[in-house]
C-alpha cells in the first residue's frame, strides 16, 4: 500500500481518491497542540472506506521526558489520540521516539517508555498499536541511532511496539538506507509503516527537512528500494508541490 500524509484533512478520502493513495495519515489535533482529540466530522466515512488510515501524533509528545510537566501530559495525550485513532479505524499512532536532555539521562529515558506501555497495559492497554519512529536529529535522541533503537526495543518490544522507518530521518541522522530494511528488522523484528522521504540536507546533517524525490539528496532508486523491500505500508510525507510527482515514480519503478 502506498499513500502520503494528509494536509487537507476536511475530505480525507476524497484527497486520498484524488491522488489514488491506497493509505493516508492523519493528525487528530493540531499537530502543535496539547488539544484533547474531538471526534472527525467524516469518520463514518474514513471508516467505511478500503483506504487504510494511520495517525500521527502530535510533535511535543515527548515520552522519554525526565520533566514531568513535560513527559505526564505526553503520556495522556498518547492514549487519548490513540483511542481517536481507534474511532477512525487507523492501524496505529506514530509517535516520534524522543529525546532527554543529557546522555545521563538516557536510562532514564527508556525506563520513562518502558512506564508509558505499563501503565496503559494497567488500563486495559492502547486502543490502536503504538508505531515508534525514528527522528532525525537531537544527540540524546532515543531513536536516532540504530544502536539506541536497539536499547529502547529491549525495554519495549515485549509490549508489541510498532516500529516505522522514515527513510529522511534515517538519512539526516546517520545512518546508511543500503540494507537498511535488514539492519532494522534484526533490531525490532518488524517495520509496520515507512515514511518515505528524500532530504534536503545531506547524511548525518542531523535536519529533518523532507524533499521530494527529485530535489532531495537521496537517491530515488535507493528509496524505491526501502518500499520494495520493507513488507509494510509507505506514506510520502514529501513537500505537496511535488508529491503526485512522488507517488508517480513510486508506481513506475515498483512496477
Amino acid at each position: 500500500m502506498i499513500g502520503a500524509h494528509l494536509r487537507q484533512d476536511e475530505d480525507p478520502i476524497g484527497f486520498a481518491e484524488k491522488l489514488g493513495a491506497e493509505v493516508i495519515q492523519l493528525f487528530v489535533v493540531d499537530p502543535q497542540s496539547w488539544d484533547k482529540p474531538q471526534p472527525h466530522p467524516r469518520a463514518e466515512e474514513i471508516k467505511a472506506s478500503p483506504i487504510q488510515v494511520v495517525v500521527h501524533s502530535s510533535y511535543q509528545i515527548n515520552v522519554a521526558s525526565t520533566n514531568n510537566r513535560l513527559r505526564m501530559p505526553s503520556r495522556s495525550a498518547v492514549a487519548q489520540q490513540a483511542k481517536a485513532a481507534a474511532d477512525l479505524g487507523a492501524f496505529g499512532l506514530v509517535v516520534h521516539g524522543g529525546h532527554v536532555r543529557s546522555d545521563a539521562e538516557i536510562e532514564a529515558g527508556i525506563i520513562n517508555w518502558r512506564k508509558l506501555f505499563e501503565r496503559q497495559e494497567e488500563k486495559g492497554g492502547f486502543a490502536v498499536p503504538i508505531i515508534v519512529e525514528n527522528t532525525a536529529g537531537g544527540n540524546h535522541a532515543m531513536a536516532r541511532h540504530f544502536d539506541s533503537i536497539g536499547r529502547l526495543w529491549e525495554a519495549i518490544g515485549d509490549f508489541g511496539a510498532g516500529f516505522c522507518l522514515d527513510t529522511c530521518h534515517a538519512w539526516a541522522g546517520g545512518e546508511e538506507l543500503v540494507g537498511v530494511v535488514d539492519r532494522i528488522k534484526a533490531i525490532t523484528g518488524r517495520i509496520d509503516l515507512v515514511h518515505l522521504n528524500s532530504s534536503r540536507d545531506e547524511f548525518d546533517s542531523g535536519a529533518d527537512r523532507h524533499a521530494n524525490f527529485a530535489e532531495g539528496t537521496i537517491d530515488p532508486q535507493l528509496l524505491a528500494e526501502v518500499c520494495r523491500t520493507a513488507g509494510a505500508p509507505v506514506v510520502l510525507e514529501t513537500p505537496a508541490e511535488g508529491l503526485a510527482d512522488d507517488l508517480a515514480y513510486l508506481r513506475e519503478h515498483l512496477g
